[in-house]
């Protein structure tokens, strides 16, 4: 088993040095206690857990030594510690963002300073195509401008040729937010792509996409395994981001729609259902609050995927369906959400994790509701 020597400190990392199954045991005993009256399935577990995360952020700062370094902030504090080959980041991620460091200290870049507001380089944000292997790297710098930006760009692709696209965004506000709202596209489209059972998805800097690649795939089969969806079947995703469910569910549903708040994710799902031209499914921008009791659409089986916040009760209170599945990474409010579902008549089926991110406490949920009186 390997350990990281940071574990303790960093904080990302829950269960670092604790055997594998051992973390899975604890998950499925979590989940079950938040759903006792439902047997909670095993864990879906990974065969190789390490370096999973094909999504990561760094902050830059100085050590001792005044080397410019990447790290993450230390557990409940503001001080970075910066821990070498991460072992849940993939190693590409870990490579860039060593050689970003080298080269910053080269061209003599100086770290950005937030309480003096002062410097260039703040966070680095990478995003690995599983598919693919291209990557997506955000620059985030805190000043005005980044002097030398051609020439860190071009030396940064010589030392990775995989980075397919590289975006600067400017974040200058004395936030825990890693992107600010003004980017530029330094080199390439601005997007990669991925890819998920034969179905591709571009993907832009602010576009919400799952982490671990090889557990997604699994997660989003089961899911639709468990909805059970007809050919006749009219489907709503909820929270769909990118259209990721939404266009898996369009190879076996009549008809889909997938609604989403963040605009610029509502295009890439449009891109993506035309770029697989699937015409089974539309998307639009719109408020869970308000879109179930605007709409005019009747729906046999609904998804709903949201953020860590769940649904609102306004969406929960306008739900009537045959079938819901649930997919959700914070189970204490999918919890929540269920009770007010339970009272509407609905009856949970089947309970099944997910780990969708080894070494860590938070585990994903699938739960499968039917309605007790169609």
């Amino acid at each position: 088993m390997n350990v990281c020597p940071y574990a303790e400190k960093c904080g990302a990392c829950d269960y670092m040095g604790m055997p594998y199954e051992e973390q899975l045991a604890k998950k499925k005993q979590f989940i079950q206690e938040l759903f006792p009256k439902t047997k909670t399935e095993d864990v879906r577990g990974m065969e190789k857990p390490y370096q999973y995360r094909h999504k990561v952020y760094a902050t830059f700062g100085k050590d001792r030594k005044g080397n410019i370094r990447a790290g993450i902030y230390e557990e409940e504090s503001h001080h970075l510690i910066y821990p070498r080959d991460c072992l849940i980041q993939h190693p590409t991620a870990n490579a860039i963002l060593k050689d970003m460091c080298t080269l910053a200290g080269k061209m003599k870049l100086e770290v950005y300073n937030e309480d003096r507001r002062t410097g260039v380089l703040r966070h680095a944000y990478i995003r690995i195509s599983h598919a693919t292997g291209e990557v997506m790297l955000v620059i985030v710098i805190g000043s005005r401008e980044f002097p030398g930006s051609k020439r860190f760009v071009s030396e940064i692709r010589k030392m990775h040729p995989e980075i397919s696209t590289v975006i600067l965004n400017r974040n200058d506000r004395k936030t825990s937010m890693i992107l600010g709202d003004w980017e530029k596209v330094l080199y390439g489209s601005g997007t990669i792509t991925d890819e998920i059972s034969g179905v591709s998805f571009r993907i832009s800097s602010r576009s919400f996409y799952q982490v671990n690649p090889v557990q997604t795939e699994k997660l989003y089969r089961t899911a639709l395994e468990l909805a059970e969806i007809k050919e006749s079947d009219i489907v709503l995703d909820a929270c769909c981001g990118i259209g990721t469910i939404s266009l898996l569910a369009a190879k076996q549903a009549g008809k889909v729609t997938g609604f989403e708040v963040v605009n610029t994710a509502v295009k890439d799902a449009v891109f993506n259902a035309k770029a697989n031209q699937i015409r089974n499914a539309h998307f639009v921008c719109a408020d869970e609050k308000t879109y179930l009791k605007e709409c005019r659409e009747t729906y046999d089986v609904i998804i709903m995927d949201p953020p860590r916040a769940g649904m609102s009760k306004e969406f929960l209170n306008s739900v009537n369906s045959s079938r819901i599945v649930y997919v959700s990474c914070n189970p204490v409010t999918q919890k929540r959400d269920t009770e007010i579902l339970k009272k509407k008549g609905y009856r949970i089926r089947r309970v099944i994790p997910f780990d969708m991110f080894p070494f860590t406490k938070h585990c994903e949920n699938i739960v499968l509701l039917q309605k007790q009186n169609p």
